[in-house]
């Protein structure tokens, strides 16, 4: 057997360079008007704006946890880390969607009961604070979202901020109708909408986050289709000892044997260049590690890791 281990980095970092700065800013604007919307909350007796007020410190946590992770996978990879801190942003939206779901849950409890026994509510403090939470809550979302599409960190702040822009149009809503027709059980009755709006979206970036924890092959990928576009390549016998992973969300990462007739040093760079282009331009994996070999004893595709990782 003999082994050519080449690297194809083609790193994709999406997160703008501004992304920090936003983040804080956003943290500081909705930081001030958490402040605002609990008086409000206490003196116009709304459930919906009290529930609006948790969520906004919530989101205060939120940004802070999306902040710190974003300034660690900034950090350089050194020995003990060689894949750097890139995975900080990961574990930063497993716990942001952690806590958007027992919000979601502590928000839908509480409708359930006051549903029971609605309170009385002062609609037209109820709809002013709403108004202007609308326009705080987008400003702050607006501020986190270039970005949020590819990092799982940044989406995880989003939603949090998104799940307050619906919150607060909800709770205006209600306070209109209120003011109408005195139907006091609208106010719980949004927040109970909310909360599932908030759940859905939250076990989504969950999904995902523990997809890149556990390093399963990203959704978007087929392995199969991987394997069968490899094996097209002039030279490329046979795949095995397959991995494909996540690194982060938009940085994905794959290891193989591949099984090659080209022997040679002259032949298994042009090799190795064509397979790294294919993965990059159709599978959008940056970081290849594959080795050549002339056979193999497993020619099994997932190889079988054991503590020793004997083959």
């Amino acid at each position: 057997m003999s082994g050519h281990h080449d690297h194809g980095h083609h790193h994709h970092h999406s997160v703008p360079a501004d992304a920090g700065g936003r983040l804080i800013w956003a943290l500081v604007i909705t930081f001030g008007f958490v402040g605002v919307e609990i008086v409000a909350g206490l003196w116009s007796n709304s459930l919906a704006l009290l529930t609006d007020a948790a969520h906004n410190a919530s989101d205060v946590l939120a940004l802070l946890i999306s902040w710190i992770a974003l300034w660690l996978t900034r950090r350089p990879a050194h020995a003990r880390k060689t894949f750097g801190y890139h995975r900080a942003g990961i574990l930063a939206a497993f716990v942001n969607s952690l806590t958007l779901v027992g919000i979601a849950l502590g928000i839908g409890w509480e409708a359930i009961e006051r549903l029971r026994s609605p309170l009385e509510v002062d609609a037209p403090v109820m709809i002013g604070v709403s108004l202007l939470a609308v326009l705080v809550n987008a400003g702050t979302a607006w501020l986190v979202h270039r970005g949020s599409e590819n990092d799982l960190n940044l989406r995880s702040a989003f939603v949090h901020l998104m799940g307050d822009v619906l919150s607060t149009i909800g709770a205006t809503i209600a306070g209109v109708l209120i003011f109408f027709t005195n139907w006091r059980w609208l106010d719980p009755l949004v927040s109970v909408l909310i909360a599932g709006f908030i759940i859905w979206h939250a076990w989504q970036i969950l999904r995902d986050s523990i997809d890149v924890l556990l390093e399963a092959t990203p959704r978007d990928i087929d392995v199969e289709k991987v394997v069968s576009d490899l094996q097209t390549i002039p030279g490329v016998q046979a795949i095995h000892d397959l991995h494909i992973w996540s690194i982060t969300a938009s940085m994905r990462a794959l290891s193989a044997h591949v099984v090659t007739d080209q022997q040679g040093p002259q032949r298994s760079p042009q090799l190795i260049s064509t397979i790294n282009e294919v993965l990059c331009h159709r599978y959008n994996i940056g970081h290849a590690t594959l080795q050549l070999e002339c056979s193999c004893n497993t020619p099994q595709l997932y190889c079988t890791l054991t503590e020793q990782h004997q083959h």
